[in-house]
């Protein structure tokens, strides 16, 4: 299979590209001048608009009225369909705070579907969370990091688990922390009321963390006499020392925010959606965990007020932070693809480029979605 269009990713800007595929992988990427002399017995080829690489979303809980929460197996690939026919083709599922017994199930389904590939693996968000930053999680039900803890979810995941969320100024971050990045698990910073230093010194080199999570939310503001966790988490992006998730949806942070983060570390940039079982459905009643939510007018809620996840899509976010925040499309690109899969330690996607996953979107020009290739396949 050939695709001719625009080639855009992190490594490509394209005008006039073909991608070749064989099978599940992308066998190379080139000019369509460098393949027609390579191939100057085909016809010439199609053009079919601007071709991506499959949106990695690393920071999603679910969607079309579904949840990743859950340990019914059947309801979390509902959840994976959904995303994959919006042109994520690779995602890690989402668990929030619960009863530690509950978390621990969740895990265990969600390894099934990660070792069948129908998720590129597990983000375990709580319970090791700030209770006055807890947003959506139940108060309740958080904990101190807890190192028995940590390891049943380990256990459970199988190897599966690709990121933890914890707030750093818990009593036992430290310990907790680096267990989980020994097993190779992302450590992310987030749902903290840490001041500056302790949430830089969590993102120095040497330091467990290496992810900050959905940047802005769930941690007080940025002020000039009070720096907190944004201006750690920018600093350290900057200095290539951290990505920062961001929820680039228009509801969680508003344009001059998301503009102020990719000008700051561009290529550290994490696009996210946080998506949660009402993305893709109408206003309603929905579940997040333990908790209820309200969604009106697209924005989700749990009874206090608090946002409580996203209801967009991936590439959603990717057209309006290149729309609403003037970001280049080909940054944007980046930040849906290569850079969370980096963050997230996910092989062969989130590029174009031989030997990778043949996962690729096909959009027009208002970034509309076409069509979505998932391992060489198409998805209907």
């Amino acid at each position: 299979m050939h695709l001719r269009g625009r080639i855009v990713s992190a490594a490509h800007d394209i005008d006039d590209g073909v991608v070749s595929v064989e099978g599940e992988r992308i066998t190379g990427v080139r000019t369509a001048s460098e393949w027609m002399a390579a191939h100057p017995d085909w016809a010439r080829l199609p053009h079919w608009g601007t071709l991506l690489p499959g949106l990695v979303d690393i920071h999603n809980h679910g969607g079309a009225g579904h949840r990743f929460d859950t340990v019914d197996q059947e309801e979390a690939a509902a959840a994976a369909a959904f995303h994959r026919g919006r042109g994520t083709t690779t995602m890690l599922a989402g668990i929030v705070t619960a009863a530690p017994g509950v978390m621990v199930d969740q895990v265990a389904v969600l390894r099934e579907l990660a070792a069948d590939g129908v998720v590129g693996g597990i983000h375990v968000e709580g319970p090791f969370l700030s209770g006055s930053r807890c947003g959506a999680h139940d108060p309740r039900l958080l904990l101190d990091p807890d190192p028995v803890l940590a390891r049943r979810l380990l256990a459970a995941a199988g190897g599966h688990l690709r990121v933890m969320t914890i707030a750093p100024e818990r009593p036992g971050f430290a310990g907790v922390a680096r267990l989980l990045a020994e097993q190779g698990v992302t450590v992310s910073l987030g749902h903290s009321d840490a001041g500056f230093e302790d949430f830089r010194n969590g993102l120095r080199p040497g330091g467990p963390g290496s992810s900050v999570t959905h940047l802005g939310n769930g941690m007080p503001p940025m002020h000039h006499r009070s720096a907190g966790p944004v201006a750690a988490a920018l600093t350290a992006a900057a200095q290539g020392q951290s990505a920062v998730e961001l929820i680039g949806d228009g509801v969680h942070v508003d344009s001059g925010f998301a503009a102020m983060v990719f000008a700051t570390a561009r290529d550290r940039v994490a696009l996210v959606t946080d998506a949660m079982a009402a993305a893709g459905m109408p206003d309603g009643v929905y579940r997040l965990g333990p908790q209820e939510v309200r969604v009106s007018d697209g924005v989700a809620r749990v009874a206090g007020g608090s946002i409580a996840g996203g209801t967009a899509d991936l590439l959603r976010c990717v057209a309006w932070v290149v729309r609403e925040c003037g970001v280049p499309l080909r940054d944007a690109v980046r930040a849906a693809t290569l850079t969370p899969a980096a963050t997230a330690g996910l092989a062969d996607v989130g590029e174009l480029r031989a030997g990778a996953y043949a996962d690729l979107i096909v959009v027009d020009d208002e970034l509309r979605l076409r069509r979505v290739l998932h391992r060489g396949r198409w998805v209907s």
